[in-house]
């Protein structure tokens, strides 16, 4: 797709990280003043999905559990679900019945019971979900381990494998991309599931793959061409992988969307994670990941440029001698 191509990306190295730092900082005051919302594995409560045989709106739900559920259901998230022509309403208290026996679904009876009360209409349970507290506290500490140990086995692969600077390049590149993730996840408000922190492992794994195929052809190129500075080689790198991160990132991103178009509520959080970690993963592969490596190693040359043989033109010392010869004879 691009033959013989000679983008200058690192030129625009801190363009690029005043851009990251915009979007970390934005995302991280969304997440300290509006937050994400946390699923019901990790928050703990009751989810159900009612469907109407007429058109309901979120303020009538709320209105009948205002008056017919005991505690008035003021922390309810109640928000329409699924295809609007399907008249469906989620329902997601924060309240939960014992953690073992029958009576760990009286939360969801009742918020039923509160809905016929109210007189919102006729409706049929299409889904209920129920976690307890204590299984959503280890859930989320599970998930959390899980990514900072998949942090931890990239940094030491990448250091053993290549260079302590390609390692700490590729944790920051990655580092980058979560925290973007959340920031978006923040801004379009999102629950967080575990199918969302399965796409946050997922755009790890992904991101670092990414990043390894440009740090492996700056490794070949840092032999090749010995006497170039860093930040030629750098740049020479990622114009020769730069067919195959667009082809590998916009056929992934394709499936993203069409998950996300056409993969239904339980699919979407998990999809749109992935969407805008595939583009920021790409993003911090070539301006990220790289920049850090020109950043630490500076950009003067290669270290291999020392031991580099003497160019054609210099004399050479051992031919002095003959040439004499050949004049005398």
């Amino acid at each position: 797709m691009f033959k013989n191509s000679n983008i200058d990306f690192i030129r625009w190295r801190w363009q690029a990280m005043v851009l990251s730092w915009v979007v970390i900082i934005a995302g991280l005051v969304s997440i300290w003043t509006v937050g994400i919302p946390l699923g019901i594995e990790f928050a703990g409560g009751t989810s159900l999905v009612l469907q109407f045989e007429q058109p309901i709106t979120a303020e009538s739900v709320r209105s009948a559990l205002a008056n017919h559920y005991p505690g008035g259901g003021q922390d309810a998230i109640i928000q329409p679900y699924g295809d609007p022509a399907r008249h469906q309403m989620l329902i997601r208290v924060p309240d939960v019945g014992a953690e073992s026996g029958t009576s760990l679904s009286a939360t969801a009876e009742a918020v039923e019971g509160a809905l016929r009360e109210g007189g919102v209409g006729t409706f049929t349970e299409e889904g209920r979900e129920i976690v307890g507290p204590a299984v959503g506290s280890e859930l989320r500490s599970r998930g959390i381990s899980a990514t900072a140990l998949a942090l931890g086995g990239v940094l030491l692969y990448i250091a053993f494998r290549y260079q302590l600077s390609f390692g700490v390049g590729a944790v920051i590149a990655t580092v980058h991309d979560l925290l973007v993730v959340l920031a978006f996840l923040s801004f379009f408000q999102f629950d967080l599931t575990l199918n969302v922190i399965a796409g946050l492992l997922t755009v790890t794994g992904y991101s670092t793959n990414d990043t390894i195929v440009i740090f492996d052809r700056v490794r070949e190129n840092l032999r090749a061409m010995r006497r170039d500075n860093l930040l030629h080689v750098t740049n020479v790198s990622i114009n020769q992988t730069l067919g195959r991160t667009v082809i590998t990132s916009g056929t992934t991103l394709l499936s993203m969307i069409a998950l996300f178009l056409f993969g239904g509520e339980v699919l979407r959080g998990f999809a749109f994670t992935m969407i805008v970690g595939v583009v920021t993963g790409t993003y911090s592969s070539v301006f990220v990941a790289a920049a850090i490596i020109t950043l630490w190693r500076g950009k003067g040359p290669t270290r291999a440029a020392a031991h580099a043989p003497a160019s054609a033109d210099a004399p050479a010392k051992g031919k002095s001698k003959p040439q004499r010869k050949a004049r005398a004879s």
